[in-house]
């Protein structure tokens, strides 16, 4: 039986897995978590074998909790469910100790396979992007990128959106926050990557593999 801890701030995503993963044989829901402070105190106590983690949550960000959860826990497997299309998450994601990324969009049965294939000891990456990984061990150079200003989780999501073309108001309502706050988070990345508008951003977001 794989023993898994869900973490994510969503109720409703949490209640759908909790539903998806409590009608497999092979797979139980011990714990649930809305933040990674709460995934971190229940896994003090908590027995469990996977850790199925958002990146995108209030607080402390997710590839933190991915780091600590590998310190508390090195004995448990944990498994990235995210957004984030662009390669350079995978590498932060995996280099903080992950076993498993997998996109947001997957059907269920591509979740419950990667749910069994990191539990067994392997390393998951989601198809979708999982041939910048294979490059990169073939010993081909990616894209050429534009040195990583040191973004934050969320300043990397709010790029990502502004790369695909959404306006203020659907980055506010996509990650939940105000269109004020997207605005100052703009802000700080045209200053960070010294762009002055919109499509400047957008070509940055491309040099630094966060593209649509």
């Amino acid at each position: 039986m794989i023993k898994i801890l869900l973490v994510d701030d969503h109720a409703v995503l949490r209640s759908g897995l909790k539903m998806l993963i409590g009608a497999q044989k092979d797979m139980l829901v011990v714990g649930e978590a809305a933040t990674a402070e709460e995934a971190l105190d229940l896994a003090l106590t908590l027995d469990f074998d996977l850790a199925l983690v958002d990146l995108s949550m209030p607080g402390m960000g997710g590839i933190a909790l991915v780091e600590q959860l590998s310190k508390l826990n090195p004995a448990c497997r944990v498994l990235v469910l995210t957004m984030h299309e662009d390669e350079g998450y995978v590498k932060r994601v995996l280099q903080a100790g992950a076993h498993g990324y997998l996109l947001k969009k997957a059907a269920d049965i591509e979740l419950l396979s990667a749910i069994r294939s990191v539990y067994e000891g392997k390393i998951f990456v989601d198809p979708a992007i999982a041939g910048f990984l294979l490059k990169e061990l073939a010993g081909r150079k990616p894209e050429k990128e534009r040195k990583d200003p040191l973004l934050t989780e969320r300043e990397r999501e709010v790029l990502a959106l502004i790369a695909r073309g959404y306006t203020n108001k659907e980055i506010a309502d996509q990650l939940f926050i105000s269109v004020k706050t997207v605005e100052v988070y703009k802000a700080k990345l045209k200053e960070k990557l010294r762009a002055k508008g919109r499509s400047e951003l957008v070509r940055a977001a491309r040099e630094l593999g966060i593209s649509p």
